[in-house]
């Protein structure tokens, strides 16, 4: 098992910062040209925070649902925030994709927006192999491991849901 194990972290490993040099060089990187009107993508940021608010109904209700030892629904639960969250990361990426650069703040809490970016945006890029490793050690019950890291694993990844909707609610 502890073969199976290395050869899996390994790889969550190896996506994880694949995903997250891809995500960087979207948003910052140089694009062709003739993308920004290529598709109207303008749609994107509001179904962005609304998967961010499933996200975060779906953790919060799973962390009830194991307080209730109900592990059915803990886990279902469990399998919608990833599903909602990997949903968030498609909708993201396509939109960075097909606009230019990252949006601008313009409000009158420009340090608290930039503290709230910058926690946010660490955190995002800790969060990705944190989730798929909980996820991993859940569905193969390694039950003590998972639980370990979870404690870990849900104050953040709810922080990230949190704060992308604070995030947005700055921006627009």
């Amino acid at each position: 098992m502890q073969n199976q194990d290395s050869f899996w972290l390994k790889i969550i490993y190896i996506f994880s910062a694949i995903l997250v040099i891809a995500v960087a060089f979207l948003i910052l990187g140089p694009r062709p040209e003739g993308l920004d009107s290529a598709i109207d993508v303008s749609f994107l940021p509001k179904a962005n925070v609304i998967t961010n608010g499933f996200t975060l109904f779906f953790l919060l209700s799973a962390f009830y649902f194991i307080r209730k030892k109900q592990i059915t629904k803990h886990r279902n639960r469990m399998l919608s925030a990833f599903a909602s969250s990997t949903a968030f990361l498609v909708s993201y990426v396509i939109y960075h994709w097909f606009k230019s650069g990252p949006k601008l703040y313009t409000g009158d809490f420009t340090t608290l927006y930039y503290v709230i970016l910058f926690s946010h945006i660490l955190l995002a890029t800790v969060i990705i192999p944190m989730a798929l490793i909980t996820l991993y050690r859940g569905w193969n019950n390694q039950l003590t491991k998972h639980k370990y890291i979870a404690k870990i694993t849900l104050p953040i990844w709810l922080y990230v849901s949190v704060t992308g909707v604070v995030i947005y609610f700055m921006l627009y």
